[in-house]
């Protein structure tokens, strides 16, 4: 029964008319993939309204385009009279309104559910890997946008060239962030797929990493006849990723099908050559740090090249590229001094971060603030955390933001501060860590995690820009 509803509502929006007088109602509005979404239906005319748990500049967005959200769990609040619900796998099982929609037999969909049959019937570029995604994936809906070869974008951050996560075009291609958690992405169908990493993450579903692993390999088997994959050179079980045309790419590993060569920092952003066998791409330039971003850039513009997009474009929308919220994101950068926001949150993640801040910084002393996200992450991944961190000159830890998760007795950021082997770290309260800013005033601090981390990007850059 819930396939036919799907089907039906899928009709309604293809005619582009609205889905009744109920519309959709989102349970998790603001979150990132999940307000992508609600821009869909809104664009298509439907009635959206939410639910979240704090007001975000994302939820405040939300609703100056119109939509109705309220801030807390109640079923009296809730609209009684939708035509679907829409949740994300972040939301507890047993959240009131979320419960009551299921008991009184509405159709309830995971978000996962929802980007499956909006894109049943359009060209699909899927973009997955444990870390990279949405960075790739944001570079490649702005390389098709700012070439005018057009494409719809569900991204998993704000776009810094658009300031949004969503836009449509006439053009039947989507650009979707393709997520590996609670296996969401084995419900997409891929024209061309990208991974970027099989790193182990999420073993809270997965169990194991070889678990994890299996997913991407199946991942890759949903990319339809006649597709392309473009994966990551080196990664383990790449050998096991088949489709009519596969892709390797790397910033600087040769045996690979697409790689960087001459690789020069100038005025502090990043100027290369891709190769290929077939084409070469010169003097390309980047302007978002992290050698990683060199990377990713290649795996955005192997498919631009896929496509037959034109050079010029390519490299033009290139240097246009403004980054993403939250990726290595300058929030000051002058003579006094750099403070960088990233989402980072995986070890691997903050390795790439950390010798990207010193690729262009040298041996500037270089501060890092870091939230653990998730208890579970921080119990499976605390030496290589400890690993990653130690390639700082600083750190200063802040105690784990726990999400969808209830604590695990033992589990704390002190794990991961016993196993650094870096003399200057600390562990300080989001109060102490302010204070201490205040009085050190580094000048190259990088603050990242995918906590609530980014609601103290602001003070710190208040108390460094009021000197």
């Amino acid at each position: 029964m819930e396939q036919q509803e799907n089907i039906h509502i899928k009709g309604n929006i293809a005619k582009g008319s609205p889905l009744g007088a109920g519309g959709l109602y989102f349970i998790g509005i603001g979150g990132i993939g999940m307000s992508a979404l609600a821009r869909y239906f809104k664009s298509k005319g439907a009635a959206v309204s939410g639910y979240d748990r704090t007001p975000t500049p994302l939820t405040q967005a939300l609703e100056t385009l119109g939509i109705a959200i309220h801030y807390n769990e109640d079923v009296n609040a809730i609209p009684k009279n939708v035509d679907a619900v829409v949740y994300t796998p972040a939301i507890p099982a047993n959240h009131q309104e979320l419960v009551y929609y299921k008991e009184h037999n509405y159709t309830v969909l995971k978000r996962s559910d929802v980007l499956q049959w909006i894109t049943a019937n359009s060209f699909n570029i899927c973009v997955a890997g444990t870390h990279g995604k949405t960075t790739i994936t944001t570079m490649i809906a702005h390389l098709l946008r700012d070439s005018e070869y057009g494409c719809n974008a569900f991204l998993g951050g704000i776009s810094a060239n658009y300031q949004t996560n969503f836009w449509s075009s006439e053009n039947n291609v989507v650009v979707v962030e393709a997520d590996e958690y609670d296996r969401s992405f084995l419900k997409l169908r891929p024209d061309v797929a990208v991974i970027s990493a099989m790193d182990p993450d999420h073993l809270d579903i997965y169990g194991t990493a070889k678990a994890m692993e299996d997913a991407f390999v199946q991942f890759s088997q949903k990319v339809k006849e006649g597709g392309c994959i473009v994966a990551k050179y080196g990664m383990k079980r790449s050998n096991e990723l088949q489709a009519a045309t596969v892709y390797t790419y790397s910033f600087n590993k040769e045996e690979a099908n697409v790689f960087a060569r001459n690789i020069r920092v100038e005025n502090g952003s990043y100027k290369y050559d891709i190769i290929h066998k077939n084409w070469q791409l010169k003097d390309v330039v980047l302007h978002m740090g992290g050698l990683h971003n060199i990377e990713n850039s290649i795996a955005a513009i192997t498919v631009a090249k896929h496509l037959n997009i034109d050079d010029e474009k390519i490299t033009k929308a290139v240097a246009n590229f403004k980054g993403v919220k939250r990726r290595f994101e300058y929030i000051i950068k002058n003579e006094k001094h750099i403070l960088i926001d990233d989402y980072a949150h995986h070890p691997e993640e903050l390795r790439a971060l950390i010798t990207g801040v010193r690729s262009l910084y040298g041996s500037q002393k270089c501060t890092v603030i870091f939230q653990p996200h998730l208890f579970s992450r921080t119990k499976d991944f605390a030496k290589e955390f400890a690993e990653s961190l130690s390639l700082a000159d600083e750190v200063i830890l802040l105690p784990v933001y726990p999400a969808r998760e209830l604590p695990i007795p033992g589990v704390t950021s002190e794990l991961i501060f016993h196993q650094m082997t870096i003399s200057n770290k600390r562990i300080l309260s989001k109060e102490m860590m302010l204070q201490v800013v205040a009085t050190e005033r580094p000048k190259l601090l990088v603050m990242c995690g995918a906590g609530d981390i980014d609601a103290l990007v602001q003070p710190v850059k208040n108390i460094l820009m009021n000197a």
